[in-house]
């Protein structure tokens, strides 16, 4: 990424954390850029939605949260009402870049990442939405048997800085709340990684 073009870049994720967990340390490296940090979970959830405030606010970013079904037995989500709520809290339609969870997820598994992923790509390719490029968060915990890691073969790989990744994990273990030894604070990967696409054509469904 050229830190020296500001440009407007969308995240869209499920949860007050992802942005974080899966792009905190290239939002944290490129803060000149202008971040809107779209998360579609937990907004009647007032602990959650003030810490996601306050990692914004860290994160040097704006954003807004939706309350979509996040239930413990994750029944699934109308793919239109993912789409609607999307659109709905976007704060335009075109964006330079999109990030944006993968079709697989970062884990195995979790519906509300996959079904996000599938509605932003659906946008896309219907022209509701806009972008330059459109990357989707490269990680895979090899079907359960290890914490998510960056995918090697990604298009985009980087080791982030130390104190980048430390300034990240605070976000989760501080402003977020996490106990040191809770999953997301012992995933926190040290390298992001993304596939990147320049059009909805590239992406194989």
């Amino acid at each position: 990424m050229n830190s020296k073009i500001r440009k407007s870049i969308a995240v869209i994720v499920a949860h007050p954390d992802d942005e974080t967990l899966w792009a905190g340390g290239i939002i944290l490296q490129h803060p000149m850029n202008d971040w809107f940090i779209v998360c579609l979970c937990r907004a009647s959830d007032k602990e959650r939605a003030e810490r996601f405030n306050n990692a914004l606010t860290i994160l040097n970013a704006k954003g807004i949260m939706g309350d979509l079904d996040d239930g413990p037995d994750q029944h699934p989500l109308d793919e239109k009402e993912v789409e609607d709520e999307i659109l709905s809290l976007l704060p335009g339609t075109h964006f330079d870049l999109i990030l944006t969870h993968d079709a697989a997820g970062e884990y195995t598994r979790h519906l509300r990442h996959e079904e996000v992923n599938k509605a932003v790509l659906i946008l896309w390719h219907d022209e509701k939405i806009t972008a330059n490029e459109l990357w989707t968060f490269a990680y895979d915990d090899g079907k359960n048997a290890h914490f998510p890691l960056a995918i090697k073969k990604a298009d985009a790989i980087e080791l982030l800085p130390e104190e980048i990744w430390e300034k990240k994990y605070k976000i989760i273990t501080e402003t977020y709340g996490f106990q040191k030894t809770s999953w997301e604070a012992e995933t926190t990967p040290k390298s992001e990684a993304f596939w990147q696409f320049k059009s909805p054509k590239h992406i194989k469904k």
